[in-house]
């Protein structure tokens, strides 16, 4: 069974059970990958975090019973898994811009979101550069900041929150500890993701004997082998999607737990930029 057929059956699984609860777990059992790996994949690939589609496609359904049939609103929430009508309504509303009640008059207008399903697209006439490396366990630290899953956001999130740091001196502090140039490149790390973000950090490597003053994380990593993907600042967002939907699923490996990071390299001023993604690795488990 190939990963195309495997992300229908999961898919399959998640249509059948919108109304009762779906396991995350079983989801990406199907697809043989871990729950991590499976939520990245899914959002990368189809630009919509796996929570946000079970719940456009809840509220779609939702949409059509309140309109062709008599059952309460309360029943509606319970079905699709709302702890009240309050929180059903709220989302329903995000969904359609308007209450739940007012579906059932004619002529109002709502958002039907259809099953997704994946099918071949031809590619491969493009190459894709990478290199497996294998780390011992180290330090990094910076600051973070919090960024949406949700894609739109998180490409208005990411921007404004480096705009922040070079505006309050965060970077050029950095680089004085460090002892590099004021316009040296840092990286960033991608970690301890949820449901509705993760963590975001401009940072660098920590050297032993550094002493990190207050206001910076530290971030421990441990020992991974690593997937790395070079490409340019500005191509940073096409490579991570070509990673998820091109490199994993044709590879020997799917994404281990733990951060990755997005490390670029040279200085501003000299215009001189060159970037990496680092994705920790780990061997698919046959199933």
């Amino acid at each position: 069974m190939d990963w195309l057929e495997r992300m229908n059956l999961a898919i399959d699984y998640i249509e059948k059970n919108l109304s009762d609860e779906i396991s995350y777990d079983k989801a990406a059992q199907i697809n043989c990958c871990s729950v991590y790996h499976f939520q990245r994949m899914f959002s990368f690939i189809t630009g919509v975090p796996l929570s946000e589609y079970i719940r456009r496609r809840r509220m779609t359904l939702a949409a059509f019973e309140l309109q062709t049939t008599d059952h309460k609103v309360i029943d509606l929430a319970l079905k699709y898994g709302y702890e009240s009508p309050e929180a059903f309504s709220r989302a329903f509303k995000k969904q359609h811009g308007i209450m739940p009640i007012q579906a059932r008059n004619t002529g109002i207008a709502l958002k039907a979101y259809p099953k997704m399903t994946f099918s071949l697209s031809i590619k491969g006439d493009i190459e894709m550069n990478y290199r497996i490396e294998e780390r011992k366990e180290f330090e990094m630290f910076g600051v973070y900041g919090i960024i949406s899953n949700d894609m739109e956001q998180a490409f208005t999130n990411v921007p404004a929150f480096c705009r922040k740091c070079d505006e309050d001196g965060t970077v050029d502090k950095m680089n004085a500890l460090l002892g590099r140039f004021p316009d040296s490149y840092l990286h960033a790390a991608l970690y301890d993701h949820t449901d509705e973000g993760f963590c975001y950090m401009i940072c660098y490597y920590a050297p032993p004997a550094l002493p990190i003053p207050p206001g910076f994380t530290r971030l421990q990593v441990p020992a991974h082998i690593w997937g790395v993907f070079p490409t340019t600042p500005s191509g940073i967002q096409d490579v991570w999607r070509r990673i998820y939907s091109e490199w994993f699923p044709t590879s020997e490996y799917e994404q281990a737990p733990g951060p990755t990071f997005e490390m670029y390299y040279g200085q501003a001023a000299h215009e001189n930029g060159i970037s990496e993604v680092w994705i920790p690795l780990r061997k698919k488990t046959q199933k």
